[in-house]
């Protein structure tokens, strides 16, 4: 069966019921669930399955747990008026997601790109939310599930939403933008992600692009980095375009550099009166995510002094950029992902940061397809232009790779290795893809 729409056909006990009697009942009860452990009282439970799992053999127990409605798209044998019977589970969330976002008259900014997107979804929130009601992308829940989840959380009060959008093929974003419907949008930057599914760098620009295509065909309002080429050309024939960069831009600024501190410092030097920002963000290549914090908190004519305490404020977590100081020793925890863009990135931070005890500590790099074995070697390359007291290498990928360095199959093994080293006053920077989960070293 077609997905209409604004129409869905609903099969329950012989009952027909259209997308927006659905809606009527969630607007009833305000609350998706999508794993059935968690269920509380008035939750309606998507049976959502995947290769692992299937919602709709729990369905029996959500309502046992309290759900109000359970919507499933297999034969449950369950024969009960709160049991609503689909033809595709996931679709029906998507929809759904888009019916509650056409009931709102609001900006909703879409943000993706190949790094730094959660980072810049976090500043661009902390600044929004203190002058607005403002709801955003809880967490990482930026593909095809976590996003319409986000946009059924936003209430009647909200102001502007934030959606973090993530992708790893072609197409993705352009079926996000299906029921998001995006007012504003920005791309952080295009690079070496998911090269695997995108089929290359040429493949992530057209990919991360669908968002700057949506903004062009619906009259949207695109922010963009200026001091990437790349992003100024994608961004032709979108009606509005708000730029921030180190130069040439609607709002500009530098990074203040001191020896002594690890953390970014920024000073606007252009679209803000804000002459300096203390950041609790480790490395230079987060200069742009706190720019385009400030360019949005501008446009939508937040106060100079809230863009400011509200940057300043913020502290990371989940693994992201965050400064760890620990035993005499100051960590980098930087493990949430990586790719050759943002591995890059960090080593190069990392080796102009101060300290003469430097541990690497770095994870495999996934999802890079034919390209992974070239990739890991360039990365090796790069490790050895500067002088360290440790590298550790962890995973499959580095294995074959001829360097000098320690190798350890998993973060456990690295675990142990760092535990035996106890080191003091020295500085560490760990690093990998997600599934190396190289926080594990830090447990």
């Amino acid at each position: 069966m077609e997905l209409a729409a604004n129409r869905y056909l609903i099969c329950t006990i012989f009952v027909i019921m259209e997308i927006n009697d659905l809606y009527q009942l969630f607007l009833k009860n305000p609350s998706i669930e999508t794993d059935s452990r968690k269920i509380k009282k008035g939750d309606i439970f998507f049976a959502l399955k995947g290769p692992n799992f299937n919602g709709n053999l729990y369905a029996q127990q959500a309502i046992n747990d309290g759900a109000s409605y359970c919507v499933v798209d297999e034969e449950t044998g369950i024969t009960s008026e709160q049991v609503i019977r689909v033809a595709d589970c996931l679709e029906t969330l998507q929809q759904l997601a888009k019916v509650h976002r056409q009931h709102f008259n609001i900006p909703f900014i879409a943000i993706t790109g190949s790094n730094g997107k959660t980072t810049s979804k976090e500043l661009i929130h902390a600044v929004l939310s203190t002058t607005f009601k403002t709801y955003t992308t809880v967490g990482n829940l930026n593909n095809h599930i976590g996003i319409p989840l986000t946009i059924l959380r936003v209430k009647a009060d909200a102001e502007i939403a934030v959606i973090e959008m993530g992708a790893n093929h072609q197409k993705e974003i352009e079926s996000y933008c299906t029921y998001t419907l995006p007012t504003h949008g920005m791309i952080t930057n295009c690079g070496k992600a998911h090269l695997e599914g995108f089929g290359g760098e040429e493949g992530v620009r057209k990919g991360k692009g669908e968002l700057f295509d949506y903004l062009k065909k619906n009259n949207g309002v695109a922010f963009i980095f200026n001091d990437y080429d790349y992003l100024v050309n994608m961004s032709k024939g979108i009606s509005t375009v708000i730029s921030y960069g180190t130069g040439n831009a609607d709002i500009t600024g530098h990074e203040i550099k001191e020896t002594k501190n690890e953390f970014l410092k920024v000073t606007v030097t252009k679209g803000a009166d804000i002459a300096e920002i203390r950041t609790q963000l480790v490395g230079g290549y987060n200069l742009p995510n706190v720019l385009a914090a400030v360019c949005i908190g501008k446009t939508f004519h937040v106060d100079d002094e809230k863009i400011k305490a509200a940057l300043e404020n913020y502290t990371p977590s989940n693994s992201r950029s965050q400064l760890i100081e620990k035993d005499s020793n100051k960590i980098i925890l930087d493990a949430y992902n990586a790719n050759p863009s943002s591995m890059k990135a960090a080593v190069e931070n990392f080796a102009s940061m101060p300290g003469n005890k430097k541990v690497l500590m770095l994870g495999g790099m996934m999802e890079l397809g034919n390209e992974s074995i070239q990739e890991h070697e360039n990365l090796v390359r790069l490790i050895d232009q500067h002088q360290w007291q440790h590298v550790v290498l962890v995973g499959n990928d580095y294995k074959n790779l001829p360097d000098n360095f320690i190798h350890f199959n998993n973060a456990s093994e690295a675990k142990a290795w760092y535990k035996e080293q106890q080191f003091t006053n020295a500085q560490v920077l760990i690093k990998g893809s997600r599934s190396m989960q190289m926080e594990k070293v830090l447990e």
